[in-house]
């Protein structure tokens, strides 16, 4: 084993070539270690795999090993192929490949993968904040890059940026339910994917190597101050780093390229080259909102009920499978229940019934049914929320905020306050729900708001574990609750208890050049909850990730400058208008699309054809 120097941190090498950790100025690791719940040394940087027309292989142990003062050379043999790597550390370190065939025929390569195990782990608040990074991955073919990033959103960061090559895909491995919604697995970086996900982030290549000829890729990384830094030290093919990637149909996104448009709503994919190496992007363009919401709502009054039971139960919405146009119950599986999130739908009927869109009577008639249902089923008479029709008993206090938002919005402000009442009786100080702190500014609840603000300022980074031991659905209902007292209480609530963690949010998400990520927060479990597929993996985007746009547009521009007001009002809309690709033209929709070329070997970069609780995007879309 080796140390060597990289930048500010360093690089272990182990003995069989592959780099073990790698350590940041601070000291924290950057890299999965092998005594976590996941990682071991087959998973290790810089080993992988490859599939081809002529047999697949792993590689692990090289054939030769050569030490350098400034790095390491190897060499692996399988099959008839060779893949020689150098590592050289220094000011940067930077890594070359290169896939050789050795045989006297054409072999095609249809998958070939390289491990980062990134540590992107939430082991808890504190851990996360202080120990570990979010991975932000971008695979646009010749501007591909990943940015690691500390999760308090301090620098410096780790950028790699491919400096030879093409890099178009990237898939997940080692999610399992072992380690459930905490880990975000071993991450593979690929040339292409084409065997296991031909369609996946746009098409991917189909690379052949006559006898002879090999492919080669290099990447550098380094540290940079921040995202900015890093993409000022880059030279893309596309440059897309500060522009909208998406517009109503008919309208124009700016490129450097040129003017891109279209008249047919949708996801574009955006192509270059520079002559030697190719590059994408990928833009959206969507109906008007008023349009999607109409559309939706049609929809789900059409087909995300259940007229056949003989019950308020009737008017309860549910999800609905797109594949088979059934309504799906949910029986043991909870994310699949008449309550819980699916209590959006029943909001973005009232949004949309406020705006004067729709059917009047139609949208009061179904409300009224779904109010009836809830006082039926799910609002017991001390302001308890049952957890759905069918599972009573269980008390979840994400759901609390949700009833009361949609009993408030029935004119029902007492209900709603006897629920928010309730929600603290059982311990709501200790735990954020969405939604809370405009709820209780609204109902004048301030006795209750600037204790529980005060009760997480004194949490510090050591935050309760929620469903999840650390996630952004955390942090951004902790800043929407600190802005919320700010403002209801200045002289009691610090403003820079709000600076101070803004950046924990931030880091969540990144830039990439795709509309589905661009700052758009990392969450990676949703496919397989609230989904039919159960697939783990990243969901870009995740309908959650709306939650940080409402605190973006809500946080107080006294405490940041212009620059970062600009950013915050760039980033918010951004989110809500990323999140209008879930909904079809038929009003149909999808609960998660699961972006990863593969997770755990299945093809994925898929919208699960699930309809179930993604309503919230609109939601808060409408606010």
């Amino acid at each position: 084993m080796e140390i060597f120097r990289a930048g500010a941190g360093t690089v272990q090498v182990g003995d069989d070539g592959a780099v073990e950790q790698v350590v940041h100025p601070d000291g924290r690791r950057v890299l999965l270690d092998t005594d976590g719940p996941v990682h071991d040394s087959l998973h290790a940087w810089g080993k992988g795999f490859v599939i081809t027309d002529r047999g697949s292989h792993r590689f692990d142990a090289p054939a030769m090993t050569r030490w350098r003062s400034t790095g390491i050379d190897l060499l692996y043999q399988f099959g008839d192929l060779e893949l020689r790597v150098g590592r050289r550390f220094g000011d940067q370190w930077t890594e070359t490949y290169e896939l050789r065939n050795t045989a006297s025929d054409p072999v095609d390569i249809g998958s070939l993968a390289i491990s980062t195990p990134y540590r992107d782990v939430y082991t808890s608040s504190r851990e996360s904040l202080t120990g570990a990074v979010h991975a932000h991955v971008w695979t646009g073919g010749a501007d591909a890059w990943v940015w690691a990033v500390p999760m308090d959103g301090s620098g410096p960061g780790l950028g790699l940026q491919l400096k030879e090559g093409e890099l178009w895909a990237y898939s997940i491995e080692s999610r399992e339910p072992g380690t459930s919604s905490n880990v975000r697995g071993h991450i593979y970086l690929h040339p292409t994917d084409h065997t296991r996900a031909p369609h996946a982030m746009g098409g991917q290549p189909r690379i052949t190597l006559e006898p002879g000829a090999s492919y080669r890729w290099t990447w550098q990384l380094a540290w940079y101050d921040d995202l900015r830094a890093f993409h000022a030290d880059r030279d893309p093919v596309i440059d897309a780093d500060r522009l909208a990637l998406a517009a109503e149909v008919g309208e124009t996104i700016e490129l450097n390229t040129g003017p891109f448009t279209s008249n047919e709503p949708g996801l574009k994919y955006v192509d270059a080259t520079n002559g030697n190496r190719s590059a994408r992007i990928a833009v959206l363009f969507h109906e008007p909102l008023q349009l999607i919401a109409e559309r939706r709502v049609r929809f789900i009054l059409d087909n995300q009920r259940r007229p056949e039971l003989a019950d308020s139960r009737q008017y309860a919405f549910v999800p609905y499978d797109t594949d088979t146009g059934l309504t799906v119950l949910s029986g043991a599986w909870r994310d699949w229940s008449d309550a819980r999130e699916r209590i959006g739908m029943a909001l973005l009927l009232q949004k949309v019934r406020a705006r004067g869109w729709g059917d009047r009577a139609e949208l009061d008639e179904a409300l009224a049914g779904y109010e009836q249902f809830v006082r039926d089923h799910l609002l017991d008479a001390d302001g308890t929320i049952q957890d759905d029709s069918i599972h009573q008993g269980h008390v979840r206090l994400y759901n609390f905020p949700w009833f009361a938002r949609f009993l408030l919005g029935q004119g029902d402000r007492a209900g709603a306050t006897r629920i928010l009442d309730r929600y603290y009786e059982l311990g709501g100080d200790h735990f954020l729900a969405f939604d809370l702190g405009p709820l209780l500014s609204e109902l004048g609840l301030r006795d209750h708001l600037i204790r529980h603000a005060k009760t997480f300022i004194a949490y510090g980074d050591e935050l309760p574990p929620h469903e999840v031991n650390y996630e952004q659905s955390m942090v951004a209902p902790l800043l929407e609750l600190l802005v919320a007292a700010y403002r209801a209480a200045p002289d009691e609530i610090d403003g820079a208890e709000l600076t101070r963690r803004l950046p924990w949010l931030t880091a969540f998400a990144a830039d990439q050049p795709d509309v589905r990520l661009r700052h758009v927060p990392i969450r990676h479990w949703d496919g397989y909850w609230f989904g039919k597929l159960r697939l783990w993996g990243d969901v870009f985007p995740h309908y959650w990730s709306v939650l940080s746009a409402v605190v973006y547009a809500a946080w107080p521009r006294e405490l940041v400058d212009a620059d970062q007001a600009a950013w915050l009002d760039t980033a918010a809309e951004a989110i809500l208008r990323s999140n209008l690709v879930s909904f079809a033209k038929d009003g149909s929709a999808t609960c998660a699309f699961v972006y990863p070329s593969c997770v755990n070997g299945q093809p994925a970069h898929v919208a699960d054809p699930l309809a179930n609780d993604q309503d919230w995007a609109l939601v808060y879309a409408l606010s």
